[in-house]
């Protein structure tokens, strides 16, 4: 994606297949930081396993709800992610769309740190249409 000034209305991106019950809207993404920013729609039960941040992390909650570590984050909820922090699960239990930031990768992990997948800015758009 270009890192000239931009104006992107979402409605006009499609919205792509990620996990089970949850799809994306590419917003921006940065080769040079790896910088990623999404908009997500979690259907109802629908849930990210445990994950681990390889860089900081910002959501905002624009509808619904989103359980995790440090509870409910409900629509209107900002939230951070320090690098290095780990999420056993974040889950949705109602329909809920966030706007969310990640400074570099999410990895997935299983309990002794072996790594399942990773989810950066490449991955993102290799799975959009071009």
């Amino acid at each position: 994606m270009s890192t000239d000034e931009s104006l992107i209305p979402a409605e006009e991106k499609p919205w792509v297949p990620l996990a089970d019950g949850i799809d994306f809207r590419l917003l921006f993404t940065s080769q040079e930081t790896g910088r990623w920013t999404v908009l997500l729609r979690c259907q109802p039960g629908s849930s990210f396993g445990r994950h681990k941040h390889y860089g900081a992390g910002e959501y905002f909650v624009v509808k619904g709800r989103m359980e995790y570590r440090m509870g409910s984050a409900l629509a209107g909820t900002w939230g951070y992610e320090p690098l290095g922090t780990i999420h056993e699960c974040t889950s949705f239990p109602e329909y809920t769309e966030l706007l969310f930031t990640n400074h570099g990768p999410v990895m997935f992990i299983e309990e002794d740190g072996t790594i399942l997948s990773i989810l950066d800015g490449e991955l993102l758009r290799s799975l959009c249409p071009q």
